[in-house]
């Protein structure tokens, strides 16, 4: 364990084949944040420093993700390791039934720590899980997934990650065009945040993309398990798919469709705004 200032812990929690790099803030109930698609723990930065008043809150890089390295070469991951993964970042932090919030891949393998570990899960908020196969239209999803793989095997990591960005962009905002004329630079720690994600892209294409892709949820087990289960979609997220399947998941599980500002992962939305509508849905207020 070390601290690299009051207000960061950093960890490091062995699982079967791999070392996850894990990061603590603030004090109160545990709230673990999983991450989606190529990404680790510095995109909850900013929402956990905003947050830290009234949660312990846990942050990871995924195994094979930045700081958590492998203990041999990458393979295909499962969804239900990366369950057991979060699991096992639950375990080191104490015995109590946790919060979770999970944005896109990271709310899939939330959905699926609860359907395998839901004595650990308090309450699951899914925010925009891409669970494709809930949709009408999933046999168009599956094969997008397939031609995102040939274009990686034929043309590389680039052009592959240009094909899944237009694919997941779909119907709703267009998160790079915007990043293009945005006119405020990053800071030091956004651009060795955004250098490390792209250490991540051949991982997430060759290894994770499929396996995420092509989940099915046990909607009867989620609808069993004692777990509080909170489907989020982005208010502006338009018809893009994730959106679309978290409304169906709602619907499956009937329960209530809940929303967030902004569009995928809050994308647009004011950090405070994002953050205290977390907050009311986390504590169910």
């Amino acid at each position: 364990m070390s601290t690299t200032g009051a207000e960061r812990e950093t960890r490091n929690v062995k699982v079967p084949g791999a070392t996850l790099y894990v990061e603590l803030r603030g004090s109160g109930p545990i709230l673990l944040c999983i991450t989606g698609g190529p990404t680790d723990a510095g995109m909850f930065t900013d929402l956990a420093e905003r947050l830290a008043d009234a949660f312990t809150v846990v942050s990871y890089d995924q195994r094979g993700h930045s700081r958590s390295a492998l203990d041999g070469a990458p393979e295909d991951i499962p969804v239900a390791l990366h369950a057991d993964d979060a699991a096992a970042i639950l375990s080191a932090m104490g015995s109590e039934p946790a919060y979770v919030y999970g944005n896109s891949g990271g709310a899939t393998i939330g959905l699926e720590l609860v359907t395998r570990h839901a004595d650990q899960v308090g309450t699951l908020v899914a925010h925009e899980p891409p669970i494709m196969e809930l949709l009408p239209d999933a046999a168009m999803w599956r094969s997008g997934f397939e031609d995102i793989t040939k274009t990686y095997e034929a043309e590389g990591v680039f052009a592959a990650m240009g094909k899944f960005g237009a694919l997941v962009e779909e119907g709703g905002p267009k998160y790079s065009e915007e990043m293009q004329r945005s006119q405020e630079p990053p800071t030091p720690e956004a651009q060795e945040m955004m250098a490390r994600m792209a250490g991540n892209f051949d991982q997430f294409i060759a290894h994770e993309i499929r396996p995420i892709g092509a989940y099915v949820p046990d909607i009867e087990a989620l609808r069993n398990a004692p777990t509080r289960i909170v489907s989020a979609a982005g208010e502006s997220s338009g018809e893009q798919a994730a959106r679309r399947a978290a409304i169906a998941l709602a619907e499956r599980l009937g329960i209530p469709k809940t929303f967030l500002p902004g569009a995928h992962g809050g994308w647009g939305s004011d950090p405070q705004e994002f953050a205290d509508r977390l907050r009311t849905v986390l504590q169910g207020a």
